[in-house]
């Protein structure tokens, strides 16, 4: 990484930077204080590379206000390490310090689309991914990491259009959406079979999902 002292301030950049963060949080954009809860800021990285790539800024308030970090290095470390120990597989970045005063900074993370998603926050105990939904991170149901996974692939998905899919395009010509356990309730199939036949509905762009925190949302495209 970079050190700090090392950087010039350089007003173009500056003006850059307010003008980002003029735009607030959304899809593709995170703002964080500090990273005083490092493992958050993995989980919003994850989900950045999960979906549709973004930025997150340390030294920016909810607020759109800038006071920077003073120790942009240690902000940095506690990140660095974080990542090495929970995130899989490991996720491309692009880290950039900005000074913004004498003594004050921000550090910048662009994370790109991933090639390699889904990635996953792993513990000892767990395996959880993540996709961002408009300035939220959520966690992603297995529907979701699944269609994030077979994306993917070049290769068309073959659909049936059984009994099963003529019940849900009709629900969704009277309803904005289905969850995945009315749409089982709705056919009589287990989850296991309903979950197959929706992810192949959204990977074959006849219902797309929206993941909210509640569960995922499936509606017509």
């Amino acid at each position: 990484m970079v050190r700090s002292e090392s950087i010039a301030y350089d007003a173009a950049k500056v003006n850059d930077l307010r003008k980002l963060v003029s735009r607030g949080e959304g899809q593709h954009l995170e703002f964080k204080r500090k990273a005083s809860y490092p493992d958050k800021i993995v989980r919003e990285l994850i989900a950045f590379a999960n979906t549709e790539g973004g930025v997150l800024l340390i030294g920016v308030d909810d607020d759109r206000s800038i006071p920077g970090v003073k120790f942009p290095e240690e902000e940095s470390i506690v990140i660095h390490n974080e990542l090495r120990k929970h995130c899989r597989p490991g996720l491309a970045f692009h880290e950039v310090v900005i000074p913004i005063s004498e003594n004050r900074f921000v550090l910048q993370w662009r994370i790109p689309k991933s090639e390699k998603r889904p990635h996953f926050f792993v513990t000892e105990t767990d395996k959880t991914s993540f996709v961002r939904q408009n300035d939220q991170s959520i966690k992603a149901s297995r529907e979701m990491s699944e269609i994030i996974r077979r994306r993917k692939s070049p290769n068309g998905t073959r659909l049936v259009y059984g009994e099963a899919e003529q019940k849900i395009i009709h629900f969704l010509g009277n309803q904005p959406s289905i969850s995945l356990q009315e749409f089982s309730k709705l056919t009589g199939l287990n989850r296991y079979m309903a979950s197959r036949k929706i992810i192949r509905l959204v990977l074959a762009n006849v219902l797309k999902i929206t993941p909210t925190d509640k569960g995922d949302l499936f509606s017509r495209v």
